[in-house]
């Protein structure tokens, strides 16, 4: 069960629509579906909501921190709630996956995410489940943004179509939720990654 969810994003509503911050928006949806409220944690370098999964606290977290230092607000949660990185899911943007296609992990490699390269050097570990949500990739873009910069492909807004694909990978997930809640992990990741 997991008693810790972060999305990755960056901070500020000139971000807010930013493919880089495909984690805040699935995090956003979950607060809604749980009736967790949003408050600003000063002390854990974050916005927090407190949500209940299966009558077990659990803890929304979209750090204040900009994407490379997503670690310091991850870690100061975890520290005070006592939460360790097994018990905690990272929710973030993929750009080796197309829009629309989620993938679950546990532990491995960081794919040259800044974001969880930040939250495992704070950890000590890559142990952790991991919530990929495809952004694409520029090279897969149409002829004009095959030559974008990937730092500023993440930092822009998606396509209407991109986006209402995200969209449906973040339904798709949040149609699983009783599944993990259950303890059921690989149904529930079996049904994401077929549906997706």
């Amino acid at each position: 069960m997991f008693k810790l969810i972060v999305g990755l994003g960056n901070p500020g509503t000139k971000h807010e629509k930013d493919r880089h911050n495909a984690g805040f928006w699935l995090v956003d949806e979950l607060a809604r579906l749980y009736g967790g409220q949003w408050q600003e944690e000063p002390k854990f370098f974050a916005q927090v909501a407190k949500i209940k999964l299966g009558g077990i606290d659990a803890w929304l977290v979209k750090p204040n921190t900009f994407m490379n230092r997503s670690g310091q607000a991850v870690a100061a949660v975890c520290r005070f709630h006592k939460i360790t990185a097994k018990e905690m899911l990272v929710v973030h943007d993929e750009l080796d996956l197309k829009p629309g296609v989620a993938r679950l992990k546990w532990a491995g490699g960081l794919g040259g995410h800044n974001g969880l390269k930040d939250i495992s050097a704070h950890l000590s570990t890559n142990d952790y489940w991991r919530l990929r949500l495809g952004i694409g990739h520029p090279r897969d873009a149409e002829s004009e943004k095959k030559n974008l910069d990937v730092a500023d492909y993440v930092l822009k807004k998606p396509r209407l179509e991109e986006q209402i694909d995200i969209d449906r990978a973040i339904s798709c997930f949040l149609s699983n939720m009783p599944k993990i809640i259950a303890g059921d992990m690989p149904g529930a990741t079996m049904a994401l990654h077929s549906n997706t």
